[in-house]
């Protein structure tokens, strides 16, 4: 995984943490956006784990580069800010998660394996935000496409649970569970778990008292 924040302390801190991590290998750094996006192609690292706020390419632009150049790489977005002007397109621009610099080490980790597993993590005060500021919309768009079934899974997605997670708390097996994600995203004419998250939110179907 590649780390990309403009503070150096900041850097070296999330290194030194994430490199004790079991099944996590810190393969480069980066300084500025522009810096994140071609160590990114250089070394093709499977997540990145990128500030919002840096000098010469920001985030969400680096993002967008990254969805043409590196398609694969996952994308944590690790902020101090919760503006709407950033956390929106930082989601639309395909973030694969979106912690606050405040979450607990921990949830970093889990973060990143989460990405790494092609899931989403949103933080609990993100969650919340998107339904302040997107469910009031209505807009529900292609969900009524979407299964009885269908719907309660992409709510569990909204709220950035797992598959296996899901299958557990649906009774279903891990493998249905994916058939329906898989299901849910083409209804929905989503790529990603995050795209898909954000329809949810939109709609008012993450509850943001959960």
């Amino acid at each position: 995984m590649l780390v990309a924040d403009d503070h150096a302390v900041v850097r070296e801190g999330l290194r030194a943490f994430l490199e004790l991590q079991e099944g996590i290998e810190v393969v480069g750094e980066a300084a500025d956006g522009r810096e994140a996006v071609e160590t990114a192609v250089r070394l093709r690292p499977d997540v990145i784990v990128m500030d919002l706020v840096m000098p010469r390419l920001d985030g969400v632009a680096a993002m967008r580069e990254l969805r043409e150049s590196l398609p694969g790489a996952r994308v944590i977005v690790l902020t101090s800010f919760l503006d709407d002007d950033k956390l929106l397109p930082a989601l639309r621009a395909g973030a694969a998660g979106y912690l606050l610099k405040n979450a607990r080490p921990q949830e970093l980790a889990r973060a990143v394996h989460a990405a790494h597993a092609g899931e989403t993590l949103l933080d609990p005060v993100v969650a919340t935000r998107l339904v302040e500021t997107l469910a009031a919309t209505g807009d529900e768009g292609p969900l009524d496409r979407l299964t009885p079934r269908e719907r309660e899974v992409l709510i569990l997605i909204g709220h950035g649970v797992p598959n296996k997670l899901i299958a557990r708390d649906l009774g279903l097996s891990e493998k249905t569970v994916k058939t329906h994600v898989s299901h849910v995203l083409g209804k929905l004419g989503v790529t990603d778990r995050t795209q898909a998250a954000v329809l949810a939110v939109r709609a008012g179907l993450v509850d943001s008292r959960a």
